[in-house]
């Protein structure tokens, strides 16, 4: 069984600000046609680049996509450390549904201590957003927002009216 672990705001914030490079961005679309809703997903695979040595700590990032909801996108990135559950670092989702507060805006979850000790899901905390309103906007949001490289994305184009 993997250890669950505790994670200091700094030690967050830190794994958020390293450069990271993506390992394989040809990564292709799968179709998930046993969830529900039937989506698409893709997922990336990640490693830091301190030092130049690579290959310290490891991440994954996905993109999910609802096939009947356009607004229905999901776009994330975990920590995966050695020993220890998965940590979600960050979810930047589609306007598709309510959270809390957040009524059918494009929202960013993000992992904090306070979730964490409470025993919630440490990305539970969100934000609504007007940075993305795509899948490919959110992922170019995310990239910029935890340093990563090797992957081009392209950044949503901002309303007019």
């Amino acid at each position: 069984m993997m250890e669950t672990r505790l994670y200091t705001d700094a030690e967050l914030n830190t794994l958020r600000s390293m450069p990271k490079k993506v390992k394989n961005p040809g990564a292709h679309w799968t179709t998930k046609p046993k969830a529900r809703p039937v989506h698409l997903q893709r997922n990336f695979q990640v490693v830091d680049v301190v030092d130049g040595k690579g290959a310290q700590n490891r991440f994954m990032i996905y993109q999910r996509q609802n096939l009947a909801d356009e607004n229905d996108f999901s776009c994330g990135i975990a920590y995966l450390p050695k020993g220890a559950s998965q940590l979600t670092l960050a979810r930047y989702n589609g306007p598709s549904h309510l959270h809390g507060e957040i009524v059918y805006k494009p929202h960013i979850h993000s992992a904090t201590e306070k979730a964490i000790s409470l025993g919630k899901r440490a990305e539970s905390f969100a934000i609504a957003t007007d940075r993305f309103e795509t899948l490919e906007g959110a992922l170019a949001c995310l990239l910029k927002d935890f340093a990563v490289t090797g992957l081009n994305a392209l950044h949503d184009q901002p309303r007019l009216f």
